[in-house]
């Protein structure tokens, strides 16, 4: 029996549960990773060795039966509207599974008064897992992903546009990291409690893009000329509900709405690039260019054609005929809480404060 502690990976076939079980695995920790559904995913994780748990990340009794026996635990909150129950539910069955240590994955973003809620949510869930005081934890909080950016690979390749709404093309806006890079230091963190204990980490690419740059790179792994195109939010917000299955989560039109905002100010930049994927992670950040050329090479079906052009152009017009979503009528329908004063990052005195250390402050000097 292997005398390295177990470890919980929820969300264990998201973007980063993937990465971070196996590279647990290939440095011989044993692993529980908790899945929602059986599918190529989870099969590829059991073979690879981690013991899959098929549950119900919002069931207590799930989250119980998860933790039993377990020592460490990666806490990755899924992408849906009820992320706090989510948090909750996992912070409660870690104080009565007395686990030892915990990497949660937070939000470069979170902050107590931004407009978008589950922003919020994210910001009282880092002070939620941190106030059992014989727990110790480590915060990774990564700002855009670099797997972002390339949803967008087939317009990009057929139409030769890169199009967001990210403001001027040539101001270099965020270092975006890899999923993998991002799981590499929830991987250091996890091993090695002693050192990472009450730090907060941002792994990052290794240097800040302009939009112009992210669209060169993605031309390059397409081996075409591809130009950024400054689109306006309410047309990405069409975009998303366009191309989103029928179900939806406000939590995506949040992100197109707010944190492209967040973008164009300047916040994904703050403190960008970190050493943080070296340093704790033990590797080298992948730039962004060999991403996308990962991304291509994995979809090898992906090459031009008229067909994949004439959808291209069909999914371009599906878009303009479709009705922008009303954000803020969305979030009074779904009692989404609204504050009388919301602040982005940047007029944050917390978030600017808090986010100038790696070093996070006692539960008991939170600022309210």
């Amino acid at each position: 029996m292997s005398a390295r502690p177990k470890i919980l990976v929820t969300s264990a076939t998201g973007k980063t549960g993937v990465p971070t079980v196996l590279q647990l695995l290939e440095k011989g920790f044993p692993v529980r990773a908790f899945v929602r559904k059986l599918d190529d995913r989870s099969q590829a994780l059991e073979h690879a060795g981690a013991e899959v748990f098929l549950g119900n990340q919002y069931s207590i009794t799930d989250m119980r039966a998860a933790m039993n026996g377990v020592q460490r635990a990666y806490q990755c909150a899924p992408t849906a509207p009820n992320g706090s129950v989510f948090n909750a539910v996992f912070t409660a069955a870690a104080y009565e599974a007395q686990l030892e240590h915990v990497v949660t994955l937070s939000q470069w973003l979170a902050s107590p008064s931004h407009p978008s809620q589950s922003t919020r949510d994210t910001y009282i869930g880092d002070i939620l897992i941190r106030m059992r005081s014989e727990m110790t934890v480590t915060t990774v909080s990564p700002g855009w992903f670099a797997d972002n950016y390339l949803s967008s690979l087939d317009s990009a390749l057929h139409l030769g546009v890169f199009s967001m709404p990210l403001g001027d093309g040539n101001v270099k806006k965020n270092a975006p990291p890899s999923n993998e890079d991002i799981a590499s230091v929830v991987v250091g963190a996890l091993i090695d409690p002693d050192t990472h204990a009450g730090k907060r980490y941002r792994p990052t690419g290794p240097e800040l893009l302009s939009p112009n740059d992210i669209a060169a790179a993605i031309g390059q792994a397409l081996g075409r000329r591809v130009k950024y195109q400054n689109i306006s939010p309410r047309l990405m917000l069409k975009a998303l509900k366009a191309t989103a299955p029928p179900n939806y989560s406000v939590v995506l039109l949040e992100a197109g709405h707010y944190y492209t905002d967040e973008y164009r100010r300047g916040s994904m930049a703050v403190g960008a690039p970190t050493t943080d994927v070296e340093t704790v992670g033990g590797r080298t950040p992948e730039n962004f260019e060999s991403i996308a050329r990962r991304y291509v090479a994995a979809r090898p079906k992906l090459r031009p054609s008229l067909a994949g052009k004439l959808k291209a152009i069909g999914g371009f017009l599906k878009i303009l005929i479709t009705r922008a979503p009303d954000v803020s009528a969305i979030e009074t329908q779904k009692d989404y809480i609204k504050l009388k004063a919301p602040a982005f990052c940047l007029d944050d005195d917390t978030w600017r404060e808090s986010h100038a250390s790696t070093e996070l402050k006692p539960i008991s000097k939170q600022v309210a």
